[in-house]
């Protein structure tokens, strides 16, 4: 089922707790070499496109080759080894030391942004903060501006990081306009798991005029048990509802307990999607896909899970898809008056509900445009304790679509505005739920 844990590699990345960090300087130009020759392999057997890597490709590699071997520092190595990895226009490509030092700002903040000028000039806006996140605690809200991280000052492009194990001083300009610091403490690393904190997965909310609100923060775990069960949840203590604004925003994706999202959408099984590698994206995919196995039940108890491996085994050993399909969950009062809230953050995982939504009629998607970034992926390593994370399957809907840089359009576009939102006004939010008022008006409930 790994094939459908569609998180950012690099946020998945192994790390080692040694304190003993490789300083840059013990790199030798051979080991650097090494690396390299090993990535540009690895590339060549396991990504998912290999049409990408032609002459023009490895000319690249060439003309990257010389400050790649030259780095002074391992950050100055890792970054020369990013920007040969960006010329192929891929997310979802990542390079690391499993030594790992610092964390990205989406994982360590549960927390999302994004550039906008201010009269600080152009700065980092917060966009999605999700609640019980690291930000979140820190009193962090959407609207806020950020300024400094450590007391370095922060300006788009660069992003911000974290150092693992100590407490960041983060200033912002909240919507009083005063200067503030906050404290982010990213915990160490426990053997090869990242101690962050998890946002509240699941809210839940119900509206006037019969309406409910459920927000997914993430899809944690590659088959998403627990997350499954609190959604279940939410929808049981909403009660009978009759229309049904799904929160999306700032979801970053993961694995497969999106498929209870898309299972609330409809009565009936429908195929969702699937990820073929390089080995079946040349085959004629529309015939084949026919035969593929179908996962279309999350299980209620972990202890389930040894029933999947098993059913799912030969699969797993020949590496053919899997083709995701919704679970047949029954009628629901709200089918038909749903409305999707998305932005430029919903991403993967909970991108494949946006399209599905679409594809079939299901529900109204209202926001932004989403990331357009949804490919399955791995991580290999490639010498000196570093890593390479790669994708290595695009993923397909049911009819043929890939959205790996095509970005989902909203039905019904309404864009963030960081001033309104810092004043308290969610603008998308009410939009949505407007939406679903007037469908049931229009159903006459």
């Amino acid at each position: 089922m790994g094939t459908f844990d569609l998180r950012e590699a690099h946020e998945r990345k192994p790390v080692n707790t040694s304190s003993s960090i490789p300083s840059s300087s013990a790199l030798s130009v051979n080991t650097k070499r090494e690396v390299l020759n090993r990535v540009v392999l690895s590339l060549q057997k396991k990504f998912y496109k290999p049409e990408l890597l032609t002459e023009e490709w490895l000319q690249s590699v060439e003309s990257h080759r010389p400050g790649i071997e030259s780095a002074a520092t391992q950050d100055e190595f890792e970054q020369s080894m990013m920007k040969l990895l960006h010329t192929l226009n891929s997310s979802h490509l990542g390079f690391f030391h499993e030594t790992g030092r610092l964390a990205s700002s989406r994982a360590a903040l549960s927390a999302t942004y994004l550039a906008e000028e201010t009269e600080e000039g152009r700065r980092w806006i917060f966009q999605d903060v999700h609640k019980g996140g690291t930000a979140a605690k820190a009193s962090i809200e959407p609207g806020d501006i950020l300024l400094r991280v450590n007391d370095r000052e922060i300006v788009p492009p660069e992003h911000p990081t974290f150092p693992f194990g100590q407490i960041s001083a983060v200033e912002v300009i909240p919507a009083d306009g005063r200067k503030r610091t906050a404290h982010i403490d990213v915990a160490p690393p426990k053997g090869k798991k990242l101690q962050f904190i998890q946002p509240q997965l699941v809210e839940y909310q119900p509206y006037p005029n019969d309406i409910g609100y459920l927000k997914v923060a993430m899809f944690p775990g590659m088959v998403g048990v627990d997350v499954a069960t609190e959604i279940s949840r939410a929808i049981e203590e909403l009660g009978n509802v009759k229309g049904l604004v799904i929160d999306l925003r700032g979801n970053t994706g993961g694995g497969v307990g999106a498929l209870r999202v898309m299972s609330l959408l409809t009565p009936a099984k429908i195929p969702v999607g699937f990820a073929p590698n390089r080995k079946w994206a040349s085959k004629n995919l529309d015939t084949v896909k026919l035969s593929f196995p179908r996962f279309n039940r999350i299980p209620s108890k972990k202890i389930e899970l040894w029933t999947l491996a098993v059913r799912f085994m030969p699969s797993l050993v020949s590496k053919s898809p899997v083709v995701l399909e919704t679970e047949g969950l029954g009628p629901k009062p709200f089918h038909g008056k749903i409305a999707l809230l998305v932005d430029r953050h919903t991403a993967s995982a909970a991108e494949m509900i946006a399209i599905f939504a679409k594809e079939n009629g299901l529900a109204t998607v209202v926001g932004e445009k989403t990331a357009g970034r949804l490919l399955s992926a791995t991580s290999t390593k490639v010498g000196g304790g570093f890593r390479l994370a790669l994708p290595t399957g695009s993923y397909r809907t049911w009819n043929g679509m890939t959205l790996e840089g095509n970005p989902i359009e909203p039905d019904l576009r309404i864009d963030f505005d960081w001033r309104e939102r810092r004043s308290g006004i969610d603008t998308q939010l009410q939009s949505a739920v407007e939406f679903v008022s007037r469908a049931l008006g229009s159903a006459g409930t």
